[in-house]
């Protein structure tokens, strides 16, 4: 279930994914400009991904911290892993998330590995399916994880008792 949560009130871990130096050619030479790419997350099943852009390095890191803080979302958990298998797909960004059984520990690439480490999941197996963009990457990991949905949740939604739902 998606739902808005507060970072205020929340011990965070921050963690930097991908930091990209672009150029740009003006008439008095090259404008070199950062951008970052950040995970925020509690280690309780609240994580967010964020963007920043900035002239220099730690005022493009601040930013996507900020940005990743406004977009935190809520994970459904089954103990230490995730209810069901699910696909993320953002723009050619496209990743499989499967439970795993306890013990197994993160089997995921390190763009992945971050998402999920910052959203408390430590049994689980992933795989990057098409583009290794990390910012497609990231963002399809987190696609996948707001579509998750736990027995309860389902049963919820349609009305139903929890052992009526398969799965």
């Amino acid at each position: 279930m998606v739902e808005k949560y507060n970072p205020a009130e929340h011990d965070l871990k921050e963690s930097l994914v991908a930091l990209n130096r672009v150029s740009k050619t003006v008439k008095g030479g090259r404008v070199a400009r950062f951008a970052a790419l950040m995970v925020v997350g509690d280690g309780e099943g609240h994580v967010g991904v964020g963007l920043g852009k900035a002239a220099e390095v730690p005022e493009a890191i601040r930013k996507g911290i900020e940005d990743a803080k406004k977009n935190m979302v809520t994970v459904s958990l089954k103990g230490t892993t995730i209810p069901h298998e699910v696909v993320g797909v953002f723009g050619a960004g496209k990743v499989l998330l499967k439970p795993a059984a306890p013990g197994t520990g993160i089997i995921a690439g390190g763009k992945v590995r971050m998402v999920l480490e910052a959203a408390g999941i430590k049994n689980i197996r992933a795989k990057c399916l098409r583009s290794n963009n990390p910012t497609n990457v990231v963002k399809a990991t987190m696609e996948g994880l707001k579509e998750l949905r736990t027995a309860e949740e389902v049963a919820k939604i349609r009305d139903i008792a929890v052992d009526q739902v398969k799965g």
